[in-house]
Protein backbone atom coordinates (compact mmCIF):
# COMPACT_ATOMS: atom_id res chain seq x y z
CA UNK A 1 0.00 0.00 0.00
CA UNK A 2 3.03 2.74 0.57
CA UNK A 3 4.83 1.62 -2.73
CA UNK A 4 2.14 3.96 -4.02
CA UNK A 5 3.32 7.17 -1.96
CA UNK A 6 7.14 6.44 -3.22
CA UNK A 7 7.83 4.17 0.19
CA UNK A 8 9.30 0.85 -0.92
CA UNK A 9 9.07 -1.51 1.77
CA UNK A 10 9.94 -5.06 2.29
CA UNK A 11 6.55 -6.97 1.37
CA UNK A 12 6.90 -6.56 -2.33
CA UNK A 13 10.34 -7.99 -2.29
CA UNK A 14 9.77 -10.74 -0.09
CA UNK A 15 6.63 -11.84 -2.29
CA UNK A 16 8.70 -11.79 -5.44
CA UNK A 17 11.80 -13.48 -4.12
CA UNK A 18 9.07 -16.31 -2.26
CA UNK A 19 7.11 -16.91 -5.92
CA UNK A 20 10.68 -17.05 -7.55
CA UNK A 21 11.49 -19.51 -5.17
CA UNK A 22 8.69 -21.33 -4.70
CA UNK A 23 8.48 -21.90 -8.42
CA UNK A 24 11.37 -23.68 -8.88
CA UNK A 25 10.55 -26.04 -6.29
CA UNK A 26 8.74 -29.41 -6.80
CA UNK A 27 7.90 -29.44 -3.42
CA UNK A 28 5.28 -27.15 -3.17
CA UNK A 29 2.27 -26.49 -5.75
CA UNK A 30 2.72 -24.20 -8.39
CA UNK A 31 -0.55 -22.65 -7.35
CA UNK A 32 1.12 -21.03 -4.67
CA UNK A 33 3.79 -19.64 -6.70
CA UNK A 34 1.99 -17.90 -8.48
CA UNK A 35 -0.11 -17.01 -6.50
CA UNK A 36 2.33 -15.10 -4.16
CA UNK A 37 3.43 -13.60 -7.83
CA UNK A 38 0.00 -12.32 -8.15
CA UNK A 39 0.14 -10.59 -4.66
CA UNK A 40 3.61 -9.02 -5.47
CA UNK A 41 2.55 -7.33 -9.05
CA UNK A 42 -1.21 -6.44 -7.79
CA UNK A 43 0.13 -4.02 -4.76
CA UNK A 44 -0.32 -1.27 -6.95
CA UNK A 45 -3.56 -2.09 -8.27
CA UNK A 46 -4.71 -3.02 -4.44
CA UNK A 47 -2.95 0.55 -3.46
CA UNK A 48 -4.82 2.82 -6.16
CA UNK A 49 -7.83 0.50 -6.46
CA UNK A 50 -9.16 0.03 -2.75
CA UNK A 51 -7.14 1.66 -0.45
CA UNK A 52 -6.84 4.95 -2.10
CA UNK A 53 -9.39 5.62 -4.76
CA UNK A 54 -9.76 8.99 -6.72
CA UNK A 55 -12.08 11.38 -6.91
CA UNK A 56 -13.85 9.62 -10.01
CA UNK A 57 -13.09 6.14 -9.60
CA UNK A 58 -16.24 5.11 -8.93
CA UNK A 59 -17.34 7.14 -11.74
CA UNK A 60 -14.98 5.72 -14.05
CA UNK A 61 -15.92 2.02 -12.68
CA UNK A 62 -19.17 2.81 -13.38
CA UNK A 63 -18.69 3.43 -17.04
CA UNK A 64 -16.43 0.75 -17.26
CA UNK A 65 -19.04 -1.27 -15.59
CA UNK A 66 -21.80 -0.46 -18.66
CA UNK A 67 -19.22 -0.84 -21.38
CA UNK A 68 -18.45 -4.19 -20.11
CA UNK A 69 -22.23 -6.00 -19.65
CA UNK A 70 -23.68 -3.90 -22.65
CA UNK A 71 -20.48 -5.70 -25.03
CA UNK A 72 -21.61 -9.07 -23.18
CA UNK A 73 -25.38 -8.28 -23.82
CA UNK A 74 -24.06 -7.47 -27.65
CA UNK A 75 -22.30 -10.84 -27.69
CA UNK A 76 -24.98 -12.79 -26.33
CA UNK A 77 -27.65 -11.39 -29.04
CA UNK A 78 -24.67 -11.64 -31.78
CA UNK A 79 -24.68 -15.72 -30.73
CA UNK A 80 -28.60 -15.88 -30.51
CA UNK A 81 -28.66 -14.20 -34.19
CA UNK A 82 -25.63 -16.32 -35.39
CA UNK A 83 -27.74 -19.77 -34.08
CA UNK A 84 -30.94 -18.44 -35.19
CA UNK A 85 -29.31 -17.61 -38.48
CA UNK A 86 -27.35 -21.10 -39.04
CA UNK A 87 -30.96 -23.29 -38.23
CA UNK A 88 -32.54 -21.23 -40.62
CA UNK A 89 -29.93 -22.05 -43.38
CA UNK A 90 -29.82 -25.48 -42.42
CA UNK A 91 -33.48 -25.61 -42.89
CA UNK A 92 -33.59 -23.73 -46.20
CA UNK A 93 -30.76 -25.93 -47.80
CA UNK A 94 -32.21 -29.34 -46.55
CA UNK A 95 -34.38 -30.11 -49.60
CA UNK A 96 -31.66 -29.54 -51.83
CA UNK A 97 -29.09 -31.52 -49.73
CA UNK A 98 -31.65 -34.62 -49.04
CA UNK A 99 -31.95 -34.19 -53.33
CA UNK A 100 -28.12 -34.23 -53.88
CA UNK A 101 -27.27 -37.78 -53.89
CA UNK A 102 -30.18 -38.98 -56.23
CA UNK A 103 -29.56 -35.63 -58.71
CA UNK A 104 -27.45 -37.74 -61.39
CA UNK A 105 -29.11 -41.03 -60.89
CA UNK A 106 -33.24 -40.15 -61.22
CA UNK A 107 -32.92 -38.85 -64.76
CA UNK A 108 -32.67 -35.55 -66.70
CA UNK A 109 -35.60 -33.89 -65.61
CA UNK A 110 -34.99 -34.31 -62.02
CA UNK A 111 -31.75 -33.00 -62.06
CA UNK A 112 -32.84 -30.14 -64.14
CA UNK A 113 -35.43 -29.66 -61.24
CA UNK A 114 -33.02 -29.84 -58.37
CA UNK A 115 -30.65 -27.32 -60.39
CA UNK A 116 -33.33 -24.78 -60.76
CA UNK A 117 -34.05 -25.42 -57.02
CA UNK A 118 -30.20 -24.57 -56.11
CA UNK A 119 -30.20 -21.17 -58.02
CA UNK A 120 -33.69 -20.49 -56.32
CA UNK A 121 -32.41 -21.13 -52.65
CA UNK A 122 -29.31 -19.38 -53.21
CA UNK A 123 -31.41 -16.45 -54.19
CA UNK A 124 -33.00 -16.70 -50.97
CA UNK A 125 -30.44 -17.37 -48.56
CA UNK A 126 -29.49 -13.58 -49.12
CA UNK A 127 -26.54 -11.76 -50.65
CA UNK A 128 -23.68 -13.66 -49.40
CA UNK A 129 -25.35 -16.81 -51.20
CA UNK A 130 -25.97 -14.75 -54.54
CA UNK A 131 -21.95 -13.91 -54.12
CA UNK A 132 -20.97 -17.39 -53.52
CA UNK A 133 -23.40 -18.90 -56.40
CA UNK A 134 -21.96 -16.03 -58.86
CA UNK A 135 -18.45 -16.88 -57.99
CA UNK A 136 -19.06 -20.95 -58.17
CA UNK A 137 -20.14 -19.88 -61.60
CA UNK A 138 -16.67 -19.33 -62.69
CA UNK A 139 -15.47 -22.51 -61.69
CA UNK A 140 -16.40 -25.04 -63.68
CA UNK A 141 -12.94 -26.98 -62.52
CA UNK A 142 -15.06 -27.68 -59.02
CA UNK A 143 -18.65 -27.78 -60.02
CA UNK A 144 -20.90 -29.69 -63.19
CA UNK A 145 -21.26 -27.44 -66.12
CA UNK A 146 -25.05 -27.74 -66.18
CA UNK A 147 -25.07 -26.49 -62.35
CA UNK A 148 -22.42 -23.65 -63.55
CA UNK A 149 -24.63 -22.80 -66.23
CA UNK A 150 -27.75 -22.40 -64.00
CA UNK A 151 -26.14 -20.29 -61.35
CA UNK A 152 -24.85 -18.16 -63.83
CA UNK A 153 -28.72 -16.46 -64.09
CA UNK A 154 -27.72 -14.85 -60.34
CA UNK A 155 -27.26 -12.00 -62.37
CA UNK A 156 -30.57 -10.71 -61.75
CA UNK A 157 -32.47 -8.13 -60.55
CA UNK A 158 -32.41 -7.97 -56.74
CA UNK A 159 -34.77 -6.87 -53.93
CA UNK A 160 -34.33 -2.58 -53.79
CA UNK A 161 -34.30 -1.14 -50.49
CA UNK A 162 -36.15 2.33 -49.18
CA UNK A 163 -34.73 6.04 -50.61
CA UNK A 164 -35.23 7.46 -47.15
CA UNK A 165 -32.28 4.86 -46.38
CA UNK A 166 -30.33 6.33 -49.43
CA UNK A 167 -30.80 9.87 -48.37
CA UNK A 168 -29.59 8.72 -45.02
CA UNK A 169 -26.73 6.51 -46.33
CA UNK A 170 -26.11 8.99 -48.75
CA UNK A 171 -25.77 12.25 -45.99
CA UNK A 172 -23.87 9.79 -43.94
CA UNK A 173 -21.19 8.81 -45.43
CA UNK A 174 -20.68 12.80 -46.61
CA UNK A 175 -21.86 14.75 -44.12
CA UNK A 176 -23.73 16.90 -46.06
CA UNK A 177 -27.48 16.96 -47.11
CA UNK A 178 -28.92 15.54 -50.43
CA UNK A 179 -29.86 18.60 -51.22
CA UNK A 180 -26.56 20.53 -50.95
CA UNK A 181 -24.64 17.70 -53.19
CA UNK A 182 -26.96 17.18 -55.86
CA UNK A 183 -29.28 18.93 -57.81
CA UNK A 184 -31.46 16.15 -58.85
CA UNK A 185 -31.50 12.58 -57.37
CA UNK A 186 -34.02 10.34 -58.94
CA UNK A 187 -35.68 8.32 -55.79
CA UNK A 188 -36.70 5.00 -57.74
CA UNK A 189 -33.12 3.04 -58.72
CA UNK A 190 -31.98 2.13 -62.32
CA UNK A 191 -30.66 -1.20 -61.22
CA UNK A 192 -30.63 -3.13 -57.92
CA UNK A 193 -27.92 -5.56 -56.93
CA UNK A 194 -27.24 -7.97 -54.38
CA UNK A 195 -25.12 -5.87 -52.28
CA UNK A 196 -25.78 -2.65 -53.76
CA UNK A 197 -28.41 -0.47 -56.17
CA UNK A 198 -27.81 2.54 -58.57
CA UNK A 199 -29.92 5.82 -58.41
CA UNK A 200 -29.16 8.22 -61.30
CA UNK A 201 -28.52 12.28 -60.30
CA UNK A 202 -27.02 15.13 -61.32
CA UNK A 203 -24.33 16.67 -59.14
CA UNK A 204 -23.74 19.77 -58.27
CA UNK A 205 -20.47 21.42 -59.91
CA UNK A 206 -19.33 25.06 -58.61
CA UNK A 207 -16.42 26.75 -60.06
CA UNK A 208 -15.62 30.15 -58.35
CA UNK A 209 -17.02 33.08 -59.66
CA UNK A 210 -18.88 30.53 -62.35
CA UNK A 211 -22.29 29.48 -62.78
CA UNK A 212 -23.04 25.87 -60.95
CA UNK A 213 -23.10 23.44 -63.24
CA UNK A 214 -24.38 19.55 -63.46
CA UNK A 215 -23.11 16.40 -64.13
CA UNK A 216 -25.08 13.76 -64.75
CA UNK A 217 -23.93 10.69 -61.76
CA UNK A 218 -24.81 7.15 -60.79
CA UNK A 219 -24.85 6.82 -56.99
CA UNK A 220 -24.62 3.25 -56.03
CA UNK A 221 -25.49 3.08 -52.53
CA UNK A 222 -25.12 -0.27 -50.60
CA UNK A 223 -28.08 -2.07 -49.25
CA UNK A 224 -28.93 -2.15 -45.19
CA UNK A 225 -26.96 -4.38 -42.95
CA UNK A 226 -25.25 -6.01 -46.29
CA UNK A 227 -21.98 -6.27 -44.78
CA UNK A 228 -22.93 -7.49 -41.34
CA UNK A 229 -25.04 -9.81 -43.19
CA UNK A 230 -22.17 -11.12 -45.24
CA UNK A 231 -19.59 -11.26 -42.34
CA UNK A 232 -22.30 -13.65 -40.83
CA UNK A 233 -23.12 -16.19 -43.25
CA UNK A 234 -19.14 -15.91 -44.02
CA UNK A 235 -18.42 -17.52 -40.90
CA UNK A 236 -21.08 -19.97 -41.15
CA UNK A 237 -19.52 -20.85 -44.70
CA UNK A 238 -15.85 -20.95 -42.78
CA UNK A 239 -17.44 -23.61 -40.09
CA UNK A 240 -18.87 -25.78 -42.72
CA UNK A 241 -15.79 -25.53 -44.72
CA UNK A 242 -13.16 -26.83 -42.04
CA UNK A 243 -15.96 -29.98 -41.05
CA UNK A 244 -15.33 -30.82 -44.96
CA UNK A 245 -11.90 -31.25 -44.37
CA UNK A 246 -12.54 -34.02 -42.05
CA UNK A 247 -14.68 -35.65 -45.16
CA UNK A 248 -12.22 -37.78 -47.07
CA UNK A 249 -15.19 -37.44 -50.57
CA UNK A 250 -14.77 -33.34 -49.98
CA UNK A 251 -10.99 -33.29 -48.93
CA UNK A 252 -9.83 -32.42 -52.44
CA UNK A 253 -11.54 -29.30 -52.87
CA UNK A 254 -9.72 -28.12 -50.25
CA UNK A 255 -12.94 -25.83 -49.12
CA UNK A 256 -11.43 -23.96 -46.59
CA UNK A 257 -8.37 -22.33 -49.12
CA UNK A 258 -11.75 -21.62 -51.95
CA UNK A 259 -13.29 -20.13 -49.02
CA UNK A 260 -10.36 -17.69 -48.42
CA UNK A 261 -10.82 -16.98 -52.17
CA UNK A 262 -14.48 -16.17 -51.87
CA UNK A 263 -14.37 -13.99 -49.15
CA UNK A 264 -11.36 -11.56 -51.08
CA UNK A 265 -14.12 -11.98 -53.92
CA UNK A 266 -16.53 -11.13 -51.34
CA UNK A 267 -15.44 -8.05 -49.48
CA UNK A 268 -14.28 -6.51 -52.68
CA UNK A 269 -17.67 -6.16 -54.11
CA UNK A 270 -18.97 -5.12 -50.70
CA UNK A 271 -16.85 -1.91 -50.19
CA UNK A 272 -17.49 0.50 -52.87
CA UNK A 273 -13.95 2.70 -52.30
CA UNK A 274 -12.01 -0.61 -53.45
CA UNK A 275 -13.97 -0.55 -56.63
CA UNK A 276 -13.65 3.25 -57.43
CA UNK A 277 -9.72 1.72 -56.86
CA UNK A 278 -9.71 -0.59 -59.78
CA UNK A 279 -12.03 1.73 -61.91
CA UNK A 280 -9.04 4.59 -61.74
CA UNK A 281 -6.14 1.44 -62.36
CA UNK A 282 -8.55 0.46 -65.46
CA UNK A 283 -9.10 4.22 -66.25
CA UNK A 284 -4.99 4.64 -66.49
CA UNK A 285 -4.66 1.28 -68.35
CA UNK A 286 -6.98 2.28 -70.95
CA UNK A 287 -5.87 5.79 -71.03
CA UNK A 288 -4.95 5.83 -74.56
CA UNK A 289 -8.26 4.02 -76.10
CA UNK A 290 -10.75 5.77 -77.86
CA UNK A 291 -13.33 2.68 -78.47
CA UNK A 292 -13.14 1.59 -74.50
CA UNK A 293 -14.08 2.99 -71.38
CA UNK A 294 -14.85 2.99 -67.58
CA UNK A 295 -16.96 5.30 -65.30
CA UNK A 296 -14.97 7.57 -63.62
CA UNK A 297 -15.27 7.46 -59.82
CA UNK A 298 -16.28 11.17 -58.70
CA UNK A 299 -13.72 12.03 -55.88
CA UNK A 300 -13.97 13.35 -52.86
CA UNK A 301 -17.45 11.57 -53.39
CA UNK A 302 -16.33 8.29 -52.67
CA UNK A 303 -17.16 5.85 -49.71
CA UNK A 304 -17.35 2.39 -48.93
CA UNK A 305 -21.10 2.30 -48.25
CA UNK A 306 -21.79 4.94 -51.48
CA UNK A 307 -19.91 5.12 -54.43
CA UNK A 308 -20.57 8.29 -57.16
CA UNK A 309 -19.31 7.86 -60.76
CA UNK A 310 -20.21 9.31 -63.93
CA UNK A 311 -23.88 8.19 -65.68
CA UNK A 312 -22.51 6.15 -68.32
CA UNK A 313 -24.96 5.75 -71.56
CA UNK A 314 -25.69 2.73 -73.34
CA UNK A 315 -27.08 -0.27 -74.34
CA UNK A 316 -26.38 -3.45 -72.88
CA UNK A 317 -24.53 -5.83 -75.36
CA UNK A 318 -26.91 -8.63 -75.23
CA UNK A 319 -29.07 -6.33 -77.72
CA UNK A 320 -26.58 -6.92 -80.17
CA UNK A 321 -26.02 -10.82 -79.60
CA UNK A 322 -29.25 -11.79 -78.88
CA UNK A 323 -31.68 -9.16 -80.57
CA UNK A 324 -30.34 -6.95 -83.03
CA UNK A 325 -30.55 -8.61 -86.36
CA UNK A 326 -28.16 -7.58 -89.73
CA UNK A 327 -25.32 -5.02 -88.79
CA UNK A 328 -22.88 -7.64 -89.47
CA UNK A 329 -19.86 -4.81 -89.54
CA UNK A 330 -20.74 -3.76 -85.84
CA UNK A 331 -20.83 -6.89 -84.57
CA UNK A 332 -17.18 -7.89 -86.18
CA UNK A 333 -16.06 -4.55 -84.91
CA UNK A 334 -17.39 -4.80 -81.15
CA UNK A 335 -15.94 -8.87 -81.59
CA UNK A 336 -12.58 -7.23 -82.15
CA UNK A 337 -12.60 -4.55 -79.47
CA UNK A 338 -13.74 -6.76 -76.84
CA UNK A 339 -10.89 -9.35 -77.38
CA UNK A 340 -8.18 -7.23 -77.93
CA UNK A 341 -9.52 -5.60 -74.80
CA UNK A 342 -9.10 -8.98 -72.54
CA UNK A 343 -5.80 -9.53 -73.91
CA UNK A 344 -4.44 -6.28 -73.15
CA UNK A 345 -5.65 -6.90 -69.75
CA UNK A 346 -4.28 -10.80 -69.60
CA UNK A 347 -1.15 -9.61 -71.49
CA UNK A 348 -0.07 -6.37 -71.02
CA UNK A 349 -1.60 -4.96 -67.93
CA UNK A 350 -2.07 -8.54 -65.72
CA UNK A 351 -5.45 -6.92 -64.47
CA UNK A 352 -8.50 -8.56 -65.55
CA UNK A 353 -12.49 -7.58 -65.28
CA UNK A 354 -13.00 -11.07 -63.48
CA UNK A 355 -16.88 -10.26 -63.96
CA UNK A 356 -17.59 -9.81 -68.27
CA UNK A 357 -20.68 -10.73 -68.27
CA UNK A 358 -23.73 -9.15 -71.06
CA UNK A 359 -24.97 -7.46 -68.05
CA UNK A 360 -21.98 -5.42 -67.30
CA UNK A 361 -21.04 -4.53 -71.03
CA UNK A 362 -22.49 -1.04 -72.72
CA UNK A 363 -22.25 -0.37 -76.40
CA UNK A 364 -22.72 3.03 -77.60
CA UNK A 365 -23.35 2.96 -81.36
CA UNK A 366 -21.90 6.29 -83.13
CA UNK A 367 -24.55 7.14 -85.25
CA UNK A 368 -24.75 9.92 -87.78
CA UNK A 369 -27.35 12.04 -88.78
CA UNK A 370 -27.99 10.34 -91.99
CA UNK A 371 -30.47 6.85 -91.96
CA UNK A 372 -28.38 5.20 -94.47
CA UNK A 373 -25.10 5.59 -92.54
CA UNK A 374 -26.43 4.44 -89.54
CA UNK A 375 -23.32 2.15 -87.32
CA UNK A 376 -20.92 3.22 -89.98
CA UNK A 377 -18.10 4.48 -87.51
CA UNK A 378 -17.23 2.34 -84.85
CA UNK A 379 -18.90 1.52 -81.51
CA UNK A 380 -17.89 2.29 -78.66
CA UNK A 381 -17.68 -0.37 -74.99
CA UNK A 382 -17.76 0.91 -71.20
CA UNK A 383 -16.99 -1.66 -69.32
CA UNK A 384 -19.17 -1.52 -65.79
CA UNK A 385 -19.12 -3.49 -62.00
CA UNK A 386 -15.49 -3.69 -61.71
CA UNK A 387 -15.43 -5.23 -58.16
CA UNK A 388 -14.56 -8.69 -59.22
CA UNK A 389 -10.63 -8.37 -60.79
CA UNK A 390 -7.73 -10.68 -60.93
CA UNK A 391 -4.06 -10.61 -61.00
CA UNK A 392 -1.86 -13.40 -61.67
CA UNK A 393 1.99 -14.09 -59.94
CA UNK A 394 4.96 -14.56 -62.78
CA UNK A 395 4.52 -18.14 -63.07
CA UNK A 396 0.73 -18.70 -63.43
CA UNK A 397 0.83 -16.03 -66.73
CA UNK A 398 3.87 -18.49 -67.38
CA UNK A 399 1.91 -21.32 -67.15
CA UNK A 400 -1.47 -19.83 -68.23
CA UNK A 401 0.27 -18.60 -71.70
CA UNK A 402 2.25 -22.04 -72.12
CA UNK A 403 -1.37 -23.91 -71.94
CA UNK A 404 -3.05 -21.36 -74.12
CA UNK A 405 -0.36 -22.36 -76.68
CA UNK A 406 -0.86 -26.15 -76.22
CA UNK A 407 -4.90 -25.99 -76.67
CA UNK A 408 -4.23 -23.48 -79.63
CA UNK A 409 -1.68 -26.42 -81.04
CA UNK A 410 -3.91 -29.24 -79.78
CA UNK A 411 -0.68 -30.86 -77.98
CA UNK A 412 -2.62 -32.41 -75.00
CA UNK A 413 0.01 -33.80 -73.32
CA UNK A 414 1.76 -30.18 -72.78
CA UNK A 415 -1.92 -28.70 -71.72
CA UNK A 416 -2.63 -31.51 -69.07
CA UNK A 417 0.56 -30.94 -67.76
CA UNK A 418 0.50 -27.07 -67.71
CA UNK A 419 -2.81 -27.83 -65.96
CA UNK A 420 -1.68 -29.46 -63.23
CA UNK A 421 1.27 -27.14 -62.31
CA UNK A 422 -1.90 -24.36 -62.49
CA UNK A 423 -1.87 -24.50 -58.08
CA UNK A 424 0.65 -24.40 -56.37
CA UNK A 425 -0.75 -27.30 -53.67
CA UNK A 426 -1.92 -29.91 -56.38
CA UNK A 427 -3.91 -32.85 -54.71
CA UNK A 428 -4.42 -34.46 -57.97
CA UNK A 429 -4.91 -38.58 -56.77
CA UNK A 430 -3.33 -39.80 -60.52
CA UNK A 431 -2.10 -37.30 -62.55
CA UNK A 432 -0.65 -39.91 -65.06
CA UNK A 433 -4.52 -41.12 -65.79
CA UNK A 434 -5.45 -37.49 -66.08
CA UNK A 435 -2.36 -36.95 -68.63
CA UNK A 436 -3.35 -39.81 -70.53
CA UNK A 437 -7.06 -38.87 -70.60
CA UNK A 438 -6.41 -35.14 -71.60
CA UNK A 439 -4.26 -36.62 -74.29
CA UNK A 440 -6.14 -38.99 -75.89
CA UNK A 441 -9.16 -36.10 -76.43
CA UNK A 442 -6.41 -33.70 -77.86
CA UNK A 443 -5.56 -36.21 -80.49
CA UNK A 444 -9.20 -36.92 -81.22
CA UNK A 445 -9.60 -33.30 -81.79
CA UNK A 446 -6.49 -33.13 -84.07
CA UNK A 447 -7.85 -35.72 -86.09
CA UNK A 448 -9.79 -34.83 -89.11
CA UNK A 449 -13.36 -36.02 -87.36
CA UNK A 450 -12.23 -33.73 -84.48
CA UNK A 451 -11.14 -30.72 -85.87
CA UNK A 452 -14.42 -29.38 -86.67
CA UNK A 453 -14.40 -28.78 -82.38
CA UNK A 454 -14.20 -25.53 -81.70
CA UNK A 455 -10.87 -24.88 -79.45
CA UNK A 456 -13.25 -23.35 -76.64
CA UNK A 457 -14.87 -26.09 -76.88
CA UNK A 458 -11.90 -28.30 -75.71
CA UNK A 459 -10.90 -25.82 -72.94
CA UNK A 460 -14.34 -26.71 -71.87
CA UNK A 461 -14.51 -29.99 -71.84
CA UNK A 462 -10.70 -29.96 -70.49
CA UNK A 463 -12.20 -28.57 -67.50
CA UNK A 464 -15.23 -31.10 -66.82
CA UNK A 465 -11.98 -33.61 -66.77
CA UNK A 466 -9.91 -31.44 -64.42
CA UNK A 467 -13.24 -31.87 -62.39
CA UNK A 468 -13.82 -35.58 -62.36
CA UNK A 469 -9.68 -35.85 -62.21
CA UNK A 470 -9.96 -33.53 -58.65
CA UNK A 471 -7.23 -31.58 -60.27
CA UNK A 472 -6.98 -28.05 -58.40
CA UNK A 473 -6.31 -24.73 -60.25
CA UNK A 474 -6.02 -21.47 -57.80
CA UNK A 475 -8.61 -19.35 -58.41
CA UNK A 476 -7.17 -16.44 -59.92
CA UNK A 477 -6.41 -18.37 -62.91
CA UNK A 478 -9.43 -19.95 -63.29
CA UNK A 479 -10.82 -16.73 -63.06
CA UNK A 480 -8.67 -15.81 -65.82
CA UNK A 481 -9.66 -19.34 -67.97
CA UNK A 482 -13.16 -18.68 -67.66
CA UNK A 483 -13.32 -15.17 -68.49
CA UNK A 484 -11.68 -16.00 -71.92
CA UNK A 485 -14.26 -18.28 -72.29
CA UNK A 486 -17.54 -16.10 -70.93
CA UNK A 487 -15.97 -13.44 -73.35
CA UNK A 488 -15.41 -16.14 -76.47
CA UNK A 489 -18.93 -17.07 -75.89
CA UNK A 490 -20.76 -13.99 -76.69
CA UNK A 491 -18.32 -13.00 -79.15
CA UNK A 492 -18.87 -16.05 -81.39
CA UNK A 493 -22.32 -15.28 -81.35
CA UNK A 494 -21.51 -11.81 -82.69
CA UNK A 495 -19.28 -12.65 -85.20
CA UNK A 496 -19.27 -16.45 -85.67
CA UNK A 497 -16.11 -16.90 -87.69
CA UNK A 498 -13.93 -14.60 -85.94
CA UNK A 499 -12.33 -16.74 -83.63
CA UNK A 500 -10.44 -15.25 -80.27
CA UNK A 501 -8.19 -18.53 -80.01
CA UNK A 502 -6.65 -18.06 -83.49
CA UNK A 503 -6.08 -14.15 -82.23
CA UNK A 504 -4.27 -15.30 -79.03
CA UNK A 505 -2.04 -18.00 -80.78
CA UNK A 506 -1.23 -15.73 -83.45
CA UNK A 507 0.18 -13.41 -80.10
CA UNK A 508 1.73 -16.04 -78.57
CA UNK A 509 3.82 -17.82 -81.08
CA UNK A 510 5.77 -14.20 -81.77
CA UNK A 511 9.18 -15.06 -81.17
CA UNK A 512 10.40 -11.77 -79.77
CA UNK A 513 8.39 -10.78 -76.30
CA UNK A 514 8.83 -7.06 -77.44
CA UNK A 515 6.78 -7.10 -80.75
CA UNK A 516 4.64 -9.46 -79.31
CA UNK A 517 3.35 -6.53 -76.98
CA UNK A 518 3.92 -4.13 -79.74
CA UNK A 519 1.58 -6.17 -81.86
CA UNK A 520 -1.04 -6.51 -78.98
CA UNK A 521 -1.31 -2.67 -78.71
CA UNK A 522 -1.39 -2.28 -82.54
CA UNK A 523 -3.42 -4.63 -83.19
CA UNK A 524 -5.33 -2.77 -80.19
CA UNK A 525 -5.79 0.97 -81.61
CA UNK A 526 -6.32 -0.46 -84.63
CA UNK A 527 -9.22 -1.92 -83.76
Amino acid sequence: MYSSRGITTSVSKIACATSLAISRSHLVPTLLAVFAGEMAFSRTTWAEGEYFPPGNALYMRAQDSQIFLSSIVLLVLECFVLLYRTIHLAILFSPIMVMAPLADSCGTQFRKMWIHLVRSTLEKAGPAFIKWGQWAATRPDLFPSDLCTELAKLHTKAPEHSFSYTRQSVEKAFGRKLSDVFEIFEEVPVASGSVAQVHRASLKIQYPRQRAKCLDVAVKVRHPGVGESIKRDFMIIKSVAKISNFIPTLKWLRLDESVQQFAVFMMSQVDLAREAAHLSRFIYNFRRWKNVSFPKPVYPLVHPAVLVETYEHGESVSHYVDELEGHDRLKSALAHIGTNALLKMLLVDNFIHADMHPGNILVRAQTENSNKRLFKSKPHVIFLDVGMTAELSGSDRVNLLNFFKAVALRDGRTAAECTLRLSKNQCCPNPDAFIEEVDKSFTFWGSREGDAVHPAECMHQLLDQVRRHKVNIDGNVCTAMVTTLVLEGWQRKLDPDYDIMKTLQKLLFRSDWSQSLQYTIEGIMAA
